[in-house]
């Protein structure tokens, strides 16, 4: 029998590692869900859910996360990858796929948001959940053009309004010197 501490790791798992790791380096933000009690119809439906939002749903073992997490600098993800977990990573709007993510655990209670990470913090269940409140990209950004758009509105108004009413002064004295 070989002692396993001294076997070396098996190189497709030492290429899931470098994937995970490669995976969270590059991910916007990664959910950490637990997927206990889905059925395969639910999770593929999830996946597909979060793919229209920018965003990928991934089954690891634990352990090669846990090794990909601390390999990637992302140390407070080890304490949340317990138990069947999945891992939701994100390109793109977080806001639109932690809002499909809390759709979806709604919708399916065996689906857990237990938290993740966004750049370099680490996101507690409440934080994802906040997240999802957010206001999409492209909300945010209409109210934003509104908020610029708002004041130059008021000086056309105010630039139109000078010229309008020099007019109606013009045409009132016209009619004055007419009667």
């Amino acid at each position: 029998m070989t002692d396993t501490a001294t076997r070396a790791p098996r190189q497709h798992k030492v290429d899931t590692v470098a994937e995970i790791s490669k995976r969270l380096q590059s991910a916007d933000a990664v959910f950490v869900s637990e997927y206990r009690g889905m059925t395969v119809k639910a999770i593929t439906d999830l996946r597909n859910t979060l793919r229209g939002s920018g965003a990928e749903h991934t089954v690891y073992k634990n352990t090669l996360a846990r090794f990909a997490a601390t390999e990637a600098g992302v140390e407070g993800l080890n304490e949340i990858l317990i138990g069947p977990t999945a891992l939701t990573f994100v390109a793109g709007d977080v806001a639109a796929a932690a809002k499909a993510l809390r759709d979806a655990a709604k919708a399916n209670p065996s689906l857990v948001v237990k938290g993740g990470v966004l750049g370099e913090t680490i996101l507690s269940a409440s934080d994802v959940a906040a997240l999802a409140d957010l206001p999409s990209r492209e909300e945010l950004l209409a109210r934003f053009a509104g908020a610029l758009q708002a004041p130059l509105v008021k000086t056309a108004g105010l630039l139109q309004a000078m010229p309008r009413n020099f007019a109606y002064g013009l045409a009132a004295l016209i009619d004055k010197q007419a009667a």
